[in-house]
């Protein structure tokens, strides 16, 4: 047996886990949900879509033919093109004239590659109303009409969806539903429903917002330099007392956010590292995927090996919880819900992931995306 002192300590380590895996359903079946389009949306405002796009050519066609199938009135489509080496140009001309491009300038320094092409299309359209999406993001019909009708009846300045995530192989079915869930944790995104919250996250896959309101919190000049420029402009939006909607709508769309695992390895670390590196947070972020994920689960042999039935107990429960949660992710977010089981090896895959962001950070080494490299600023 144990001593009493480090018994009752891992007892309140263990809640603790318990709590955290907890919060994560809790906020989970909070999250708002838009079904599939329904004809009773209104349809107010003009809409202008903006796509920011470097060598996209895999992707871009079927969201532009995806648009193109909206039933929104006078929709404007604008795609960015950032220098693309593909086909990317030849899949826009191939859907004029209803798809209008546009060349951006060279990058300014200190500006991110899409913050560029983001900004680049606004100042290109005449909305009302502007739609950034990402190029690899399918719509449904009828999903712009839904979503500008649920942006209206919140009366929300900043709206965003996430749509359904296209997990092909067996890495992206292990790894993106934990991604899923460490996202809607640390943003708290359901928090931000309440009045006076601090919490603050849009999706830059698909956002919503009116261009008045885009243009005086600065839009994407004002974050010019940070690689998460989503949640950079929700937090602008939210200190300036802006309201913020976030829906999960697996029925309005669907994504493949990454080609392939060294794709999803390359993009989650700049997500992770982003330019304002701080050893002290991914020590942080270590030690929560550790504390969190790992060490609960050593618990049960541990209290199978020194008799304890209170500890073993509780082990059971740990492995549960932590191994019942991540079946209702896998599941939630599509995956085969088996996957779940191995989320051990999406903890280890974060482990490296945060790793070598520190290794980087550390050494100074430029985060590198799209065939671009952006030096560190912190």
């Amino acid at each position: 047996m144990l001593a009493l002192g480090i018994e009752l300590l891992l007892l309140a380590a263990a809640a603790v886990v318990l709590v955290y895996q907890g919060v994560a359903i809790v906020f989970a079946f909070q999250l708002d949900r838009l079904g599939p389009p329904s004809s009773a949306s209104p349809a107010a405002g003009t809409v202008s879509v903006v796509i920011a796009a470097r060598n996209e050519e895999a992707d871009l066609g079927a969201t532009l033919d995806a648009l193109l199938a909206q039933d929104y009135p006078g929709l404007e489509i604008v795609v960015v093109d950032g220098g693309s080496t593909d086909g990317t140009r030849q899949v826009i001309a191939a859907r004029g004239p209803r798809v209008r491009r546009v060349d951006e300038g060279p990058l300014p320094p200190g500006w991110v590659g899409k913050n560029w092409g983001c900004w680049t299309g606004a100042g290109a359209t005449h909305g009302e109303w502007i739609l950034f999406l990402d190029a690899d993001v399918r719509l449904v019909p009828g999903a712009v009409r839904t979503i500008l009708g649920w942006a209206e009846a919140e009366r929300a300045d900043l709206t965003s969806i996430g749509p359904r995530v296209e997990m092909v192989g067996f890495w992206e079915r292990v790894v993106l539903p934990m991604y899923v869930q460490l996202v809607l944790t640390y943003f708290r995104t359901p928090r931000m429903r309440r009045p006076g919250s601090h919490a603050a996250m849009a999706n830059g896959q698909c956002w919503l917002t009116r261009r008045a309101t885009y243009l005086a919190t600065g839009g994407h000049a004002a974050v010019r330099s940070r690689v998460l420029e989503d949640v950079a402009i929700a937090r602008r939006y939210r200190d300036a007392g802006l309201r913020l909607r976030f829906a999960w709508a697996p029925e309005l769309g669907v994504t493949r956010m990454y080609a392939d695992r060294h794709e999803m390895f390359e993009g989650i670390l700049k997500n992770v590292h982003g330019l304002e590196f701080s050893a002290a947070r991914q020590c942080g972020f270590l030690a929560g995927l550790v504390g969190f994920f790992l060490l609960p689960l050593g618990l049960l042999p541990l209290g199978i090996a020194v008799g304890d039935p209170l500890l073993t107990a509780v082990g059971v429960l740990l492995y549960v919880a932590l191994f019942g949660k991540h079946l209702f992710f896998a599941r939630g977010v599509g995956a085969p819900a088996a996957y779940g089981l191995l989320f051990p090896l999406a903890v280890g895959w974060y482990l490296a992931v945060v790793t070598t962001s520190l290794v980087h950070g550390i050494r100074r080494q430029p985060i590198a995306w799209k065939g671009r490299a952006y030096p560190l600023d912190g």
